[in-house]
């Protein structure tokens, strides 16, 4: 099947594979079942486009944003449509009053295009788009200043709708470990979670509340053993330290150059190593 180049990420993400598209999708074989339990922005899933794949994360805004997308474009694209005007109205005042939403009692009560078009506008205006939250689940970056912000990205949401309509796409929120039951002999997984810190100051599992901690990442190699048992080929991202080297030694670990973009300090941004780990 033809690929749509209409297909991108409509949400920038920490941690996104966009620089590494070429790199990963070279060494993903094809297959069956696509499984990606850490999606996030979703850049190698819309540029693999398969049609049968199994998405998932942790991160409940996020998915939902992904089942609004899906379900509800039209009413998605009225509701940003207003944070637009608004914006460019109020600026940051919108912005910080937007934000704020998380830490009143109503907000549980927010319908799913509400909360899908709240990420969206936050995640396009917010400080170099940067996803963090606080222990207590809040985001808390501040207002990014930018000029022409894409908020309305009617064209890529369109997309993304039509694709998850029209293909097999089964879209799960939780842990990454549920999204790995019951996988076919023929899965591709492709596994991208928060990167192991590469240092003290380099920590950043603020994506959910809770974070992705050391035992974390043992439990995640524990389930690509499972994997490689089972004979389910699978492809890992992370961060090229000693920690991630010894969990997964006697696997095979490629080191390649990754482009971060996304960082709370301008001075960590730029080209890192990283590690793409298969059986």
């Amino acid at each position: 099947m033809r690929k749509n180049k209409l297909l991108k990420p409509v949400l920038k993400w920490v941690g996104g594979k966009r620089q590494l598209v070429d790199e990963i999708e070279k060494r993903l074989p094809k297959g069956g079942l696509y499984v990606e339990p850490f999606v996030g922005g979703g850049a190698i899933l819309l540029n693999r486009q398969p049609q049968l794949a199994r998405i998932n994360d942790f991160n409940d805004e996020l998915i939902n944003v992904y089942k609004v997308i899906k379900d509800n474009p039209d009413k998605l694209l009225s509701v940003l449509k207003i944070h637009e005007k608004k914006n460019e109205e109020q600026g940051s005042e919108w912005y910080y009053e937007v934000r704020s939403r998380d830490r009143e009692p109503e907000f549980k009560n927010m319908n799913d295009v509400d909360r899908a078009a709240r990420i969206i506008y936050l995640n396009k205006t917010c400080f170099n788009g940067m996803f963090r939250v606080n222990s207590a689940g809040q985001l808390n970056v501040p207002y990014g200043r930018y000029k022409h912000p894409n908020i309305v990205n009617e064209i890529g949401i369109r997309a993304l709708s039509n694709y998850l309509n029209e293909s097999k796409i089964e879209i799960m929120c939780g842990d990454f470990a549920d999204a790995l039951i019951g996988l076919p002999k023929d899965a591709i997984v492709y596994l991208d979670p928060p990167y192991m810190p590469i240092n003290e100051t380099s920590s950043f599992t603020g994506y959910t509340q809770g974070g992705f901690g050391y035992d974390e990442q043992v439990r995640l190699r524990d389930e690509c053993v499972k994997l490689r048992e089972a004979g389910i080929f699978f492809l890992e991202s992370n961060s090229d330290c000693p920690e991630i080297r010894d969990l997964y030694d006697g696997f095979k670990i490629e080191t390649v150059s990754a482009k971060r973009s996304i960082n709370s300090r301008g001075d960590r941004r730029g080209a890192v190593k990283e590690v793409l780990i298969s059986g």
